[in-house]
């Protein structure tokens, strides 16, 4: 993990790993086992050795992100230092939960970095690791970073920063050690003030747009598009305005985003409402099908008001979302497109929900292909009509299109995956077996595997503590994580072929921080 001492050299390196990046015109992001290839072909055809492999990788990373950290403005970016580079003799710096609170004594570089970082409008940190950075680009407070760091943190923080696609330029110490060292403070004053405005290449925060989509969901804006006199519309405004963490209609707001230069507010709103009332018609038909009583910690609509005024609710709000839908103000091919798009998901996500009754009343008729196949039309469908409604109406090529489809159907899976695995390891009194058919129809397949049919028939009269007890000692559980791991980097896998850059990192970045620790 050594760092060149000569600034020849590392500005030879770092010239040269520019060079490289731009003639494979490659774009963010790339696993680790990618960007070793680079440095290894780098080093070979300067005929360095491998002392300087670890180093050279992570200027290939930054070489890979420098247009996006260049595209992003100022203030939307942090700068984060080690506290190692204080004087640990002189320091009069306080510390804090986040880190170092510099006191301006003059003792070191550090007050001097951060008044011209400061300056520029940067937001700063002095702490150790990229924890906290990674969680204030997830928050929304910033959307790209500059760190100093030494190789040994460096190269921890590759795998999350680049699972949740944090945009990101690390600077190594000159040399490791955990007081007093030394950075390249020419090399970073010059990272520091680079700035191109580029819009294509310019992060979108997905924290700060969705603050801006549950906006939508407030009663005066609702109003705009509910004002009629009668019941069913005073019931389908309220059922629109509850809770939920409005995913669908971020995901349309994202990807049609991601393909205009200069969004149309107006069309952007309505998408969103198009898309949370096929969404909040679909909870309201499965909250009656499934029997349930509950949604966001109060009471269903059809415990409230009854079935049939919640049947007829879930109805209106199919009719509102494609009447709002077909009255966009945008061209002719564009509505029919679109219409197609949501009246395909309809029947696709209604043949989910029917199989997935059939599956509560007789789970071990079904197979795990079986239930992966639900999971895509139940879970990824819901994903799927949102990301393409948007991605169309933005304009995205057809390549991208079916891209986003494949997506949503390994989303959907690991989804639904997951939530059947918290279901299981989350004991509760009114918990039955047919809240995680996916560990079920695993079990048995297991079972018949290892020819213990005797057992495969006994299943469907086993209560479910017997359940339990054997997928605990099938270790089925474990079988089940493999499966979602699987998925989450097909997710991953199948992104790295999306071509709009934008919409790339951001998906990238909601599949790091919603499966964080199942990776």
């Amino acid at each position: 993990m050594n760092v060149p001492k000569d600034v020849k050299v590392r500005n030879q390196l770092r010239r040269e790993a520019a060079a490289l990046v731009a003639l494979k015109k490659l774009t963010p992001p790339l696993g680790f086992d990618r960007l070793e290839e680079l440095a290894v072909e780098l080093l070979a055809k300067l005929n360095f050795d491998h002392e300087f492999l670890d180093f050279t990788l992570v200027l290939c990373g930054n070489e890979l992100w420098r247009d996006v950290i260049a595209a992003t403005p100022f203030d939307r970016r942090l700068l984060l230092l080690p506290q190692c580079l204080k004087n640990t003799q002189s320091c009069q710096g306080e510390m804090d939960e986040l880190g170092l609170i510099c006191a301006g004594c003059k003792g070191c570089q550090i007050d001097a970095v951060l008044t011209k970082a400061e300056g520029l409008g940067y937001t700063t940190l002095v702490a150790e690791g990229t924890t906290v950075a990674v969680g204030l680009v997830e928050e929304g407070a910033i959307d790209a970073v500059i760190g100093v760091s030494c190789m040994p943190v460096l190269q921890r923080s590759f795998e999350p920063v680049s699972r949740s696609a944090v945009p990101v330029i690390g600077l190594p110490l000159l040399y490791d050690g955990c007081e007093n060292t030394k950075a390249d403070y020419g090399w970073l004053f010059e990272e520091m003030h680079q700035y191109r405005f580029h819009p294509d290449k310019q992060p979108l925060s997905v924290s700060l747009l969705k603050d801006h989509v549950q906006d939508y969901f407030t009663r005066s804006t609702l109003q705009n598009y509910f004002h009629e006199k009668h019941e069913t519309d005073k019931l389908a405004l309220e059922m629109l305005e509850i809770g939920g963490q409005r995913i669908r209609p971020l995901l349309a707001v994202l990807a049609y985003r991601s393909y205009v230069s200069e969004p149309n507010e107006e069309l952007q709103t309505a998408l969103a409402i198009i898309v949370e009332c096929f969404h909040k018609a679909s909870l309201i038909h499965d909250d009656i099908e499934d029997g349930d009583d509950f949604r966001y910690q109060q009471q269903t609509l059809h415990r409230t008001a009854g079935i049939p005024q919640a049947i007829n609710v879930g109805d209106y709000l199919i009719g509102k979302g494609y009447r709002l839908l077909a009255g966009l103000k945008v061209g002719p091919q564009l509505t029919v497109d679109s219409l197609k798009i949501v009246a395909q998901s309809h029947l696709n996500l209604s043949g989910g929900q029917g199989d997935d009754l059939a599956m509560c009343d007789d789970v071990f008729r079904f197979s795990v292909d079986d239930v992966l196949h639900i999971f895509a039309r139940k879970t990824g469908e819901a994903v799927k009509v949102a990301l393409l409604l948007g991605a169309t109406q933005g304009g995205a090529p057809e390549s991208d299109l079916q891209v986003l489809a494949q997506f949503a159907d390994w989303f959907g899976i690991a989804y639904q995956i997951r939530d059947d695995l918290q279901e299981y390891r989350t004991e509760t009194e009114q918990q039955q077996r047919h809240h995680f058919p996916f560990l079920l129809t695993l079990l048995k397949e297991r079972l018949q595997e290892t020819q213990r049919q005797p057992v495969v028939e006994q299943l469907p009269q086993m209560d479910l503590v017997q359940i339990r007890d054997l997928i605990a000692r099938e270790q089925v559980d474990r079988h089940t994580d493999a499966f979602q791991r699987l998925y989450v980097e097909k997710c991953y896998r199948e992104l790295d072929r999306l071509q709009n850059l934008k919409l790339r990192l951001s998906l990238y970045g909601l599949l790091g921080k919603l499966f964080k620790n199942e990776s």
